[in-house]
């Protein structure tokens, strides 16, 4: 079954949990938006969480054909997956003097909140860069199922942008090349991501051809968009100033996108579990140290290979 955070929020029962979704939802595009298939049941005794589906790999085909005739055989063809789910988060300790001290804002709510803000980054940090195979942790990114497939574009020729007089001579090319790019996927993705940098090159170039848009998601969040196509900065690594979307030695950056949808990429989480849970600590038994922990469980699937693509050397410094 394909729930969303918000879908999710609706079958917990404690509203410590509820408030807990919608910080991981009011301040994070992705997380708002991208369902997640909680079909995912362990079984036996420390069985793997893993999630296998098809990987569609080719469009499929049509043709006429004369009377009498037979057509002519074509299959999509595709591939085997399977992802397992990996659990993140983190845990604070606040001793019980302190958390009775109160003050404007608690020590336990200022603990959540970060540990929160830092899972957050996390997510955002694999969504994009996962590798398995370089922590077996985690699960794989964007990065890691885009390189070298059929929507990895752009791979040789750096294209221009990082000032304001090379975007004012160049955004038109560069548009094209965006709008050749997103042709090519297999429908209108649901957001443009990269680092914070490219988004203000993007809405420089935008602003200059009169496709930039503003809109207000139900947080009251500014959205801006390109052609109706929202932009997403995907912020910093947890607990440093590095992006989440690298900047190369050359200067040069790559922009992602991907269509949020079961046939498209996906979230994976466990049945009959909310993806996002927290622990506050417990100051009503004895102990003067108490532990709070914050944990979502998730992996991706991109059920479809041009659901989703990325544009390479772009020059934004």
């Amino acid at each position: 079954m394909a729930v969303t955070l918000e879908e999710a929020k609706k079958n917990v029962q404690d509203d410590l949990q509820m408030g807990v979704i919608d910080e991981f939802q009011k301040s994070n595009w992705i997380l708002e938006h991208i369902p997640f298939d909680d079909a995912v049941s362990p079984t036996g005794g420390g069985a793997t969480p893993s999630y296998s589906y098809t990987r569609l790999k080719t469009q499929p085909t049509a043709a006429f054909r004369e009377i009498n005739k037979e057509y002519s055989p074509s299959e999509v063809t595709k591939e085997r997956h399977t992802v397992e789910i990996k659990v993140f988060g983190g845990s604070y300790e606040i001793d019980r003097v302190i958390a009775s001290m109160g003050g404007i804002v608690s020590e336990v709510e200022l603990q959540q909140a970060q540990k929160i803000k830092a899972a957050q980054a996390l997510f955002n940090d694999t969504f994009i860069n996962g590798d398995s195979g370089q922590d077996s942790k985690a699960f794989d990114g964007l990065d890691k199922a885009l390189t070298g497939s059929s929507t990895e574009y752009n791979k040789e020729t750096e294209i221009d942008l990082s000032t304001s007089e090379m975007i004012t001579k160049n955004y038109q090319y560069f548009l094209d090349m965006l709008d050749e790019f997103l042709g090519g996927l297999d429908g209108t993705p649901s957001c443009i991501m990269g680092n914070n940098k490219l988004i203000a090159k993007l809405r420089a170039c935008a602003r200059r051809a009169s496709m930039y848009q503003i809109t207000k998601d139900n947080w009251g969040n500014q959205v801006e968009s390109y052609g109706g196509i929202p932009f997403v900065d995907m912020k910093t690594k947890p607990g440093t100033n590095d992006e989440v979307v690298k900047i190369g030695e050359d200067g040069t950056t790559s922009l992602y996108v991907a269509r949020l949808a079961m046939d498209g990429l996906h979230a994976v989480s466990f049945a009959g579990v909310a993806p996002v849970q927290t622990w506050l600590p417990d100051f009503s038994t004895a102990g003067a140290v108490k532990k709070g922990e914050v944990e979502m469980n998730a992996a991706l699937a991109l059920k479809a290979s041009k659901a989703a693509g990325v544009f390479r050397k772009i020059k934004v410094k």
